[in-house]
Formats: structure tokens, C-alpha cells, sequence
């Protein structure tokens, strides 16, 4: 699988009672396939699968294969501190017919490098779908150091790594030193950096309410080689991933800002707690100015 564009990483829009919105969540699905992004993310940190039970969970893998219909790719996360729980995820993935995994480093359980390949490699024999890695040190606490890359090369499926470490030396050794494992972006502000070090994809939570400014970017950097437009795009960004990355309330804006394209996504389930309204304000100025000045740049209307 060629892992190219775009990839939104789906929240999971609830009702006051944290019950899922089944209608916010079609028009979210309907939202973002006719915006033109690539890619489906389900059960991502952004969908918040970790508040959720495991039925809930191969609900929505089973409930969005049908709402996106074969529109575009769905990857499946499955993410798990134990791996039999991340086979169960895997194998209701493929029945659903989800077209690949995300597989990150379990949670909390601090595995070495070894360690997180032979749990990668046993999901990857129980599903046989092709597998995005997913290094998030920052909530994971190890890196998917070279011996776990080493050791993945012994399947075809592993075909790209989600880089979310921050680390600009890491996108420099991936793209060097791994080039059978496709690059994706995962650091929201390093976007630029990764175009220019060959990244063809980008996951990006914000997109789930600004697709056509990620896209914009993708487009500039990674299709058009126009890196010059492409800095001018990514300068009008910086105060938006500011804004997200700042004080713990990343998924509570991801879930405000579709919102504020009219499709109520709710409240973050507990123990996260919604914006106050200095924060949505703060996010909606933000929003608006950032449109405002790509659309200028690339002379569409977003």
C-alpha cells in the first residue's frame, strides 16, 4: 500500500450523554471524503479509543467501513497495552475490511526495542494487512529504535512510520536509513521539514476540521515541489498547531473546531473536559485568520 496525502485521524463525535452521535459522525465521514483528503484514520489518539470499550470500538471500525464505503482507505488503530488486545483490534479490522493498521508502541508498559517489534510481528501474522508504525515517544515514553526497525523488515507489510517524536535527527536517520518504510508526517509543526525530507503523507488531527489548509500544504511541498509557497502556507499554520499543542486540551480543539464548520462533534468523553469559552474564542480567531491568509496564497476559498 502506498501510503499518499492526506490521513485524518476521525474523531469520535458524542451526545451530551458521551453516547456516540451517529449523525455528527456521517456528516463528519461525508465532510471530510468530499474535502478531498486520502485517508480515514479509525480508532486513532484523536478518536479517542482509549475511552472506549472494546464492543465500542469494533462498532465504529464496522460502523465507518460502511459510511466511507470504499471511498477512500481506512486504517484501523490498534492500539492496546497488551498484545492479545491489539490482535482482537487487528483481526476486527480486517473483517471489517479496513485496508490497514496503525500500530504504535503499547502504553505504559515501557517495552524495549525488541520487545515492541515481536508485538508489532504478531499482530502483523494474526491480520496480514498492510501496517502504518506509529512512533509517539511523547505519550509512549520509548522510541521504535533501529532494532525495532530492523527486525520489522522481516515483513513487507510494515510500509510506513507515523513519526510523531518531534525529533528532527529521527526524520533524518528514517528517511536515510529506511527508505522501504514510507515517512508520514506526525508532528504537526515539522510538516515542512518532512515534505522536504520525502514524506508522501501526512496524519494530521487538525484536518478533521481544516482539510483544505492541510491539503494545501501536501499539495504545495509534496505534489508541486513549490517549497517557497509551501513555507508561506506553513507560517499561516504555526499559530493554529501552537494553539493545539498547548495546555492539554488537543482533542477538545480537534472537536471545537469541527464544530465550528457545523457539525456538532461534543464533548471529549472523561476524564478530559470541553473548552471554556476563552479557549474556543481564542481557537475560532485562529481558525479564521489562517484561512483567511491561505486562501490568499493559493487564491482558493476555504
Amino acid at each position: 500500500m502506498q501510503f499518499e496525502g492526506i490521513y485524518t485521524p476521525l474523531v469520535t463525535p458524542y451526545n451530551d450523554d458521551f453516547s456516540v452521535n451517529e449523525e455528527a459522525l456521517t456528516q463528519t465521514v461525508e465532510h471530510l471524503i468530499a474535502a478531498g483528503v486520502h485517508g480515514i484514520i479509525v480508532a486513532g489518539s484523536t478518536g479517542e479509543y482509549y475511552a472506549q470499550t472494546e464492543a465500542e470500538r469494533i462498532w465504529m471500525m464496522n460502523h465507518c467501513a460502511a459510511l466511507i464505503d470504499n471511498r477512500v482507505p481506512m486504517i484501523v488503530g490498534t492500539g492496546a497495552i497488551r498484545t492479545e488486545d491489539s490482535i482482537v483490534f487487528a483481526t476486527e479490522a480486517k473483517k471489517a475490511g479496513a485496508d490497514a493498521l496503525l500500530i504504535a508502541t503499547p502504553p505504559y508498559a515501557y517495552p524495549t526495542g525488541r520487545e515492541i517489534a515481536l508485538h508489532a510481528l504478531a499482530i502483523d501474522r494474526a491480520a496480514n494487512l498492510p501496517v502504518m508504525l506509529y512512533n509517539y515517544p511523547g505519550r509512549m515514553s520509548v522510541n521504535m529504535d533501529e532494532e525495532t526497525l530492523d527486525r520489522l523488515g522481516r515483513s513487507p507489510n510494515f510500509c510506513a512510520i507515523k513519526e510523531s517524536s518531534g525529533d528532527i535527527n529521527r526524520v533524518h536517520m528514517l528517511a536515510r536509513d529506511y527508505p522501504h518504510i514510507a515517512l508520514s508526517c506526525g508532528m504537526d509543526d515539522q510538516a515542512l521539514e518532512f515534505f522536504a525530507w520525502g514524506a508522501r503523507s501526512w496524519v494530521c488531527a487538525g484536518s478533521n476540521f481544516a482539510p483544505e489548509a492541510h491539503i494545501a500544504l501536501y499539495q504545495a511541498c509534496a505534489v508541486d515541489g513549490d517549497f517557497t509557497k509551501g513555507r508561506a502556507i506553513m507560517s499561516a499554520m504555526l499559530p493554529l498547531m501552537s494553539v493545539l499543542e498547548q495546555g492539554g486540551k488537543f482533542v477538545q480543539c480537534i472537536k471545537y473546531g469541527l464544530t465550528l464548520r457545523g457539525i456538532d462533534a461534543g464533548p471529549p468523553r472523561r476524564p478530559l473536559q470541553p473548552l471554556n469559552k476563552d479557549d474556543k474564542r481564542q481557537l475560532a480567531e485562529v481558525i479564521r485568520t489562517m484561512n483567511a491568509t491561505i486562501s490568499n496564497i493559493t487564491g482558493e476559498a476555504i
